[in-house]
């Protein structure tokens, strides 16, 4: 698989260390192994050989494989907050909450499936990473939740989602199907633009209100 650029904030520039930018590789190639092959496949052999270092120098970056794998997990739901947050921002303030609420389905779908390992790695190995290792990836959870939370209560409030959804359970429902589709996307069998249309069409339709869809 080829590599996929990194939208971590912070990654090394030129005129920073070689060391920072060594343990910049070596978060990336961690991302990316991580993605492909899981928590419980994901050695640092494996990570060494993608970062093109030696082994026992990711050792002098990190103490130890669940040190690298935690902060991957945490840089991967925060990429993808602020991405989700520099999307909506960008938005025309006239925009409906339900047409943001789309936009956001595209931004989640492009980050998770498209732009970053970090993201994949994150969504495809949260629950199988151990709980003690789960502290500050579920803050970022809760922070990047809560950005979807206030587009679902503007669009109640506009009249545009239906009033019989619990909007809680309806947005929980559509993060956790669009979380699945990175384990079933394949590029080589989807293209990423019709996976982001048929997911609009599916929201949009689940939860427009009766008096929206006359």
């Amino acid at each position: 698989m080829a590599k996929r650029q990194s939208t971590r904030n912070g990654i090394a520039t030129d005129s920073e260390t070689k060391s920072v930018r060594t343990r910049a590789r070596i978060l990336d190639a961690a991302a990316h192994v991580l993605s492909v092959k899981g928590f419980a496949g994901t050695r640092l052999t494996d990570v060494a050989e993608y970062a093109e270092v030696q082994a026992p120098a990711i050792y002098y970056y990190f103490s130890s494989r669940e040190e690298l794998i935690e902060e991957v997990m945490f840089a991967g739901i925060g990429e993808m907050r602020r991405y989700l947050k520099d999307v909506i921002d960008g938005l025309p303030h006239d925009m409906s909450a339900l047409d943001k609420i789309l936009a956001a389905v595209e931004a989640h779908l492009r980050h998770e499936l498209e732009l970053s390992d970090y993201t994949t790695a994150s969504i495809r190995n949260s629950g199988q990473i151990p709980e003690h290792l789960q502290t500050r990836q579920r803050k970022e959870e809760a922070a990047y939740g809560r950005l979807w939370r206030k587009l679902f209560e503007q669009a109640l409030a506009e009249g545009l989602i239906d009033p019989e959804l619990d909007i809680k359970t309806a947005q929980l429902l559509v993060m956790g199907g669009l979380n699945w589709a990175a384990e079933w996307f394949d590029p080589r069998r989807f293209s990423i633009d019709d996976v982001v249309r048929n997911a609009q069409i599916l929201v949009r339709n689940g939860l427009l209100s009766h008096s929206s869809k006359r």
